[in-house]
């Protein structure tokens, strides 16, 4: 009997694990970067390859096949508006923990000076990025969701709400323009989605050992060749790494599971289970783009979500719906601020709310853009974007978590639309 794919993935997880530290602990730290982390780099490089394909193919063909835009339309504002509704409890749910638990104001002075220096360079290597962010108009989002150039959009990750755009634009013209010649391109458009599913297939086979090297990896990007200096960075910053996942878990179990267990015909069991491939990928890789080739596998495949709702919930999840990321958004700026010993008050607090819940809209869904992001939070409650040298440390770890969180969210969300259009259809 052939072993679960979830199950081989946390194998090599495991595996990774045990071997970056074995490398950290034994100066091979040289040797891991070279001639493991590489292979994690190309597996990564898979998933993007075909991510942006694969969203643009699936949507079109998922749109088109409703044959009713009034169709698409009242799925997208409900998916959109669920999407919201969960992103601000995520975030109510950080501001609770962070208040509660004042992880700030545990950390000495002395730790907090320490940490400022270690990560000054790298706070000043994000500069130019941070300008530009600060320079943004309130409807800079919106203009940037439609693209100037298609296929600059296509070559680019982080624009994937520009190719979510562009697809939906697409399929609705071939649902309002029926004739031989849009049968034709539709017929083209599901070949290039069935390509490329299959293409997810293959990757998928070598997923234990893409996750294996890319653990290894991140502990060595952490460690070095100083296994000591990780664990000194965990106890410095422990507490506030605990209330970020303490926050992450309650979100996952008081709103996510809420929703599988009382408004979907799945059990809990059925859902993670079904999930857990994805789940593990987004914390092996932080980026929900590199993900959703697989998290939209699992949807359809091992949670029957149809084709239809899974290509549009999913995608526009992936963009828009950064639950974790919002919600470590909301923690961070409240740490730094007790950290700084900059007391926030409920009108502050309530500015991190609404600040966190616009900024997850516009973060990209790679690697640490949340970080980036988190300066908009920041500054809109006047603690300074230096701040952020004090969580870099281990904001990997916890990009790891957050963007598994975001995940989870998506395939629950892509769920609840999918038995929502079912009753509707069964109501006639």
């Amino acid at each position: 009997m052939k072993m679960k794919l979830h199950w081989q993935i946390l194998i090599g997880l495991g595996l990774g694990a045990l071997f970056g530290i074995f490398s950290a602990a034994n100066g091979l730290g040289s040797f891991t970067r070279d001639w493991v982390a590489p292979f994690g780099a190309l597996f990564v490089n898979l998933l993007k390859l075909i991510a942006m394909p694969l969203v643009f193919a699936s949507l079109v063909t998922g749109v088109a096949s409703l044959a009713d835009v009034s169709k698409l339309s009242r799925m997208g504002g409900r998916t959109i508006a669920i999407y919201l509704l969960t992103t601000l409890l995520s975030i109510t749910i950080g501001i609770v923990v962070v208040n509660v638990f004042q992880p700030g104001n545990s950390l000495p002075p002395e730790v907090t000076a320490d940490l400022q220096a270690s990560y000054v360079q790298e706070v000043e290597g994000r500069e130019g990025t941070i300008e530009k962010i600060r320079d943004r108009g309130p409807l800079q989002p919106l203009v940037d969701i439609v693209p100037q150039n298609i296929v600059s959009a296509f070559g680019q990750n982080i624009r994937m709400l520009q190719v979510v755009f562009f697809a939906l634009f697409f399929g609705v013209c071939l649902v309002l323009a029926p004739n031989e010649h849009t049968r034709a391109v539709k017929s083209v458009i599901q070949g290039v989605s069935d390509v490329t599913i299959k293409m997810v297939d293959l990757i998928m086979l070598v997923a234990p050992i893409g996750v294996f090297a890319l653990i290894a990896g991140t502990i060595t990007a952490v460690a070095g060749d100083d296994v000591t200096k990780a664990l000194s960075l965990l106890s410095s910053l422990g507490f506030y790494t605990a209330v970020v996942i303490l926050g992450l878990l309650l979100h996952v179990i008081l709103v996510y599971s809420v929703i599988v267990h009382f408004f979907t015909r799945f059990s809990l069991k059925e859902f993670f289970t079904g999930i857990a491939p994805a789940q593990l990928l987004a914390f092996s890789t932080s980026s929900s783009a590199a993900t959703l080739p697989v998290t939209l596998e699992c949807a359809e495949e091992n949670l029957g979500v149809r084709s239809e709702v899974a290509s549009f919930v999913l995608p526009l999840g992936a963009t828009i719906n950064l639950d974790g990321t919002a919600l470590y958004q909301a923690v961070a700026t409240v740490f730094i601020a007790q950290a700084l010993g900059m007391p926030l008050d409920l009108v502050a607090q309530l500015t991190i709310v609404l600040t966190a819940l616009l900024a997850s809209i516009g973060t990209a869904p790679v690697p640490a853009a949340g970080i980036v992001m988190l300066v908009i939070v920041l500054e809109s409650v006047g603690v300074p974007s230096s701040g952020i040298a004090l969580i870099l440390g281990v904001d990997r770890i916890l990009d790891m978590v957050r963007t598994a969180t975001n995940v989870t969210g998506d395939a629950a969300v892509a769920v609840l639309i999918n038995e929502a259009e079912e009753r509707r259809e069964a109501a006639g």
